[in-house]
């Protein structure tokens, strides 16, 4: 297995982090001054617009047979993997090492930063006509549905890399960590058979999973195998083209999700250096090692002396005056015996 060392991944990261991208809500015009810093590098081209006619750009580069297709922000408000993929952008860009040129040499790179441009205005999950783009992808009503299916077609790569944001709810089974990185192979039918397609999937998989445990140990985790019949990544696995799918989590006190987006960065350029220097895919028994998602957290959790008073919150995010803001809302839960607050706040009860 061909891991990247931490060192270097850190050291590049650092260098070529874009810092004109923070925080969750990452929207078309933060996107639209950046494109031209890469045209030197990668052709730059508009694949189509949204329903509300914002440009959808892609990025292509490379010169080898693998094939490999990343996209993000199809769900708008879901923003970790865009950022981390402008990291990768720029360490192509402005640096020549060799492990680059490796991936230049053996991989063809096609890259769709932002597929959901007016959810990622809206800060919304759907498009601007209510329709989840994940949920899509056999009737293909929505025009970016359209448009990242005919990417597919004429592209046909070997493996593609779709990148989402979980929610804060999701921990590490076994553990009282949360899952600041899921992992999915997604399944091409009910039974959830272990076919060429997903064992493939899955040994890229366990490539980034084992480089993380060097850095960030028992904080990935497995997403559920559930086949969704209407989903972009089960359909897409269905079809041939093997789908990664990442899932930025929350990391201890990083809710503008900037470490997570270090560790997305991190499992991004490991996947790929690990296709650009292998050429059977085999080694999958290990991903069944990644423990599951488990929802085991709240953000906030007040506790009492009487456990069964006990009162949980969530985080609600919301654009405000042009302003992304987050609200704490109560949430009912019958027991938080078992649960876990990102923050937790213990009230004393004093005795009179």
């Amino acid at each position: 297995m061909n891991s990247l060392s931490i060192k270097f991944l850190q050291s590049i990261y650092e260098a070529q982090k874009e810092n004109a991208l923070f925080g969750k809500w990452v929207t078309f015009e933060d996107l639209e001054t950046l494109f031209s810093k890469h045209e030197s590098k990668f052709l730059v081209s508009q694949v189509g617009t949204s329903e509300e006619n914002r440009p959808i750009m892609q990025l292509k580069i490379g010169n080898g047979t693998k094939r490999i297709l990343l996209w993000s922000q199809m769900h708008g408000n879901e923003s970790t993997g865009t950022k981390a993929l402008f990291d990768f952008l720029n360490c192509i860009t402005h640096t020549s090492d060799a492990i680059i040129t490796k991936i230049l040499e053996e991989c063809t790179l096609v890259l769709i930063p932002m597929l959901n441009p007016d959810g990622s205005q809206a800060y919304t999950r759907v498009n601007a006509n209510n329709i989840d783009l994940n949920r899509d992808a056999v009737n293909r009503v929505a025009k970016e549905s359209k448009i990242l299916r005919a990417v597919l077609e004429e592209f046909n790569p070997q493996f593609c890399f779709n990148l989402h944001d979980q929610r804060t709810i999701f921990g590490v089974e076994g553990t009282k960590n949360p899952a600041t990185i899921s992992f999915l192979a997604p399944s091409e039918e009910v039974t959830r058979a272990i076919t060429k397609g997903r064992i493939e999937t899955m040994d890229v998989i366990v490539s980034m999973n084992s480089m993380l445990q060097k850095v960030i140990p028992n904080y990935v985790g497995r997403y559920t195998d559930e086949f969704y019949p209407t989903a972009t990544g089960d359909n897409f696995q269905k079809l041939g083209y093997n789908t990664i799918l990442i899932e930025s989590g929350h990391y201890p006190n990083d809710y503008n999700r900037e470490e997570s987006r270090k560790y997305t960065f991190f499992s991004i350029f490991q996947g790929i250096h690990h296709i650009a220097n292998e050429n059977t895919y085999t080694n999958y028994e290990r991903y069944f090692d990644i423990p599951n998602n488990d929802k085991i957290f709240y953000d906030v959790i007040h506790r009492y002396a009487n456990p069964s008073n006990d009162v949980s919150f969530q985080y609600e995010d919301k654009i405000i005056d042009g302003k992304l803001v987050s609200k704490l809302n109560k949430v009912d839960e019958n027991s938080l015996i078992s649960k876990i607050g990102h923050s937790e706040i213990v009230f004393e009860v004093k005795n009179i």
